[in-house]
């Protein structure tokens, strides 16, 4: 039998750690989101993580401005920003207080709430598909940018946290380059994920865009 998942939440100080630590190891913890709605939990596979100013991948490599200001604040909190015009993705700030890190939340497997992300996710195909890539993610919890900066860690108010979960064993976790990340950033091994879980999203290369002529 399989020992039930800790429910214990995770503190601050997990997070205030270099962000290549903390990304592998969020691997199998248990993202809580409350609402009005109801509650959902994920179990996470898969991440990616952005190193702030020293990362030309990061939306902090360029310093810090109104969109990503939460990336420069205490570590534990939420980063929600808007891309392509369309979808909301989430990140979970860390690292010491101004380095600007964060991990993106790539994916994972919806455990608790399943009926109320099929609502959210009526594109979606099976349950397996449901939290399988970060704008999915995003979308089967109802996060937007009204989220941004929200506390993960010892505010009761927060309609998140992060619980223990069943932490990924080391010799279960893989890398490779990040999704969709182009220049100097391509290269950097910053995508963490659980070996052969299903509900990892696939790798894709970054297409440079057409300029109009």
């Amino acid at each position: 039998m399989f020992a039930e998942p800790d429910r214990t939440p995770l503190t601050r100080d997990f997070f205030d750690r270099p962000v290549l630590e903390v990304a592998p190891d969020l691997l199998g913890r248990v993202l809580v989101r409350d609402s009005e709605h109801g509650p959902i939990e994920l179990r996470l596979t898969e991440v990616e993580a952005y190193a702030g100013e020293a990362d030309p991948g990061s939306h902090a490599y360029r310093g810090k401005t109104a969109r990503n200001g939460v990336m420069f604040g205490p570590p534990g909190h939420v980063y929600v920003y808007f891309t392509y015009g369309m979808w909301h993705c989430m990140n979970l700030v860390c690292g010491p207080e101004g380095m600007a890190s964060a991990v993106l939340l790539r994916a994972g497997e919806i455990t608790e709430g399943v009926e109320l992300a099929r609502k959210r996710r009526l594109s979606a195909r099976n349950d397996k598909e449901l939290a399988k890539g970060p704008a999915r993610l995003a979308t089967a919890l109802d996060v937007d940018r009204s989220l941004d900066g929200a506390d993960l860690c010892g505010d009761p108010s927060s309609p998140f946290s992060i619980l223990t979960g069943t932490p990924v064993e080391a010799a279960q976790v893989s890398e490779g380059p990040r999704t969709g990340v182009g220049g100097e950033g391509a290269v950097h091994p910053y995508r963490f994920w659980t070996t052969d879980d299903p509900t990892v999203s696939p790798y894709r290369a970054h297409v440079p865009r057409r300029r109009r002529t």
